[in-house]
């Protein structure tokens, strides 16, 4: 085995890995093609470069985020570090300049002693003679390239990734209202003859295992959302990704657009259904499906989107039930490079089927630049494991950082990127209405168990 590990990519994950390496006494040879090529969305040489917004979201501890910075700050992340250095005004929120982010990350890298970065563009061939070599870190992002991809999908087994991704919103169940959600598949709960109103609502209310809960709309509020929906405001694609986006999964808005009644036929058709409140069929069903194994979580289903993330929570707000409930993700249409991490990987990301192998970043089904840094850093202290022939770091799965990597290890025939948020932590012992107090509890419980390590 060669004296160094290896790492393609120099993203935030990349990075991020390369510098938890080096700070443990190993070499590191970090690939990265720029500036030979260019990914559709990447523009300067540097590393980690932000190409999306230059927001790392809130610093707040009642804030999933906020808790990952916070857990990756005591545990001396670079990329945090240097975007606390390079912050620019935003209330809350960490926000950087996005330039001197780059430059500042870029610097630290070359400026490392044990961190050799090659300029190249790996390919199928030159993926497997790195693998044969010693440990290798795949941490190429939502856009890989073509020539890599190729070599993931023989590595992995996989037949293809994930190129286009059509992703639901996805809200915390605690935040439904049960006042006029229910829960029931579709036909199966409808009302038996011979069984009193009262006798079937309380059947079907009473069985909280079901995969589905229901939300139903009368007319009006049908129509108000409709309205709403087909006027709202959507996010500008870019070029790469309008080609063959919308094969096989319509945006639900441009579905609305096809007639008044289209969904009513299509997502929320209202048959197989009665309104336990009234005991007759609504007008239209909005039908969410249970998102992970704890049940906290459930996506709306049918509603992928390619509408502005406010828009989302302003026009789905309208669905019944679903006034006050908490998005943990909104729905997104874009390209995005993932592999399915619940089949292919463990809870250090590494990679089942090849022990040599990890993966760090977007490419594993985490999604959002804090993410993507834990889990640089994850893959990172394992992979020194491993190289030391150490038993391996797993994070308690009550820690933001360890519920992301049990997230994306964990069975899920469903699996789609996720950030983080407190639906994928496992609840407080105590039930608690106050979702502030809540959220900070569990931040306190994570931090706590954190300093263990």
């Amino acid at each position: 085995m060669v004296d160094y590990i290896t790492i393609i990519g120099g993203g935030l994950a990349g990075c991020e890995a390369a510098y938890q390496i080096s700070k443990r006494g190993v070499k590191v040879k970090l690939y990265e093609m720029k500036p030979i090529k260019y990914s559709p969305a990447h523009v300067n040489e540097n590393l980690a470069e932000i190409v999306c917004s230059n927001s790392f979201k809130s610093n707040l501890l009642t804030n999933a985020c906020g808790l990952l910075k916070e857990e990756l700050r005591m545990l001396d992340s670079l990329l945090i570090r240097i975007a606390d250095e390079t912050r620019v005004p935003a209330g809350q929120a960490l926000a950087v300049d996005r330039d001197l982010f780059s430059k500042k990350v870029t610097e630290a890298i070359h400026n490392n002693p044990l961190i050799e970065v090659i300029s190249q563009e790996i390919d199928s061939l030159k993926l497997n003679e790195l693998i044969k070599q010693g440990i290798v870190i795949i941490a190429t992002g939502p856009l890989t390239s073509d020539a890599l991809s190729e070599g993931i999908r023989k590595l992995t087994g996989e037949e293809d990734l994930h190129f286009y991704d059509a992703q639901a919103p996805i809200v915390e169940k605690d935040t439904i209202n049960f006042e006029i959600a229910f829960y029931g598949n579709r036909y199966d709960e409808e009302k038996k003859k011979n069984e009193s109103f009262e006798e079937w609502k309380k059947r079907i209310n009473d069985f909280e295992e079901k995969s589905y809960i229901n939300l139903p709309m009368n007319e009006e509020e049908y129509t108000s959302f409709y309205k709403e929906l087909i006027n709202a405001e959507v996010v500008t694609l870019k070029d790469f990704e309008k080609k063959d986006i919308f094969e096989g999964c319509m945006p639900i808005e441009i579905m609305a657009k096809r007639g008044i009644d289209t969904l009513r036929y299509g997502p929320l058709k209202p048959v197989g259904f009665d309104d336990p409140r009234t005991g007759r069929r609504p007008y239209a069903v909005v039908q969410l499906r249970q998102d992970n194994t704890q049940g906290s979580l459930y996506n709306l289903v049918g509603f992928q989107t390619n509408l502005k993330f406010g828009e989302q929570k302003r026009i789905f707000g309208m669905i019944p039930g679903l006034e006050n409930a908490e998005f943990v993700k909104y729905g997104v249409m874009h390209r995005n490079t993932f592999i399915n991490s619940t089949k292919l990987l463990d809870n250090t990301y590494n990679l089942k089927s090849n022990r040599n192998v990890y993966f760090a970043g977007q490419i594993t089904g985490v999604e959002g630049y804090v993410e993507s840094i834990s889990s640089g850093y994850v893959s990172a202290v394992n992979a020194v494991s491993q190289y030391e022939k150490r038993e391996k770091i797993v994070y308690d799965k009550k820690t933001m950082i360890g519920a992301l990597s049990n997230y994306i290890s964990s069975d899920n025939s469903r699996f789609q990127p996720m950030n983080a948020n407190y639906g994928i932590l496992p609840p407080l012992e105590e039930k608690i209405k106050d979702k502030k107090i809540k959220y900070e509890k569990l931040s306190q419980r994570s931090l706590k168990i954190l300093q263990e390590y």
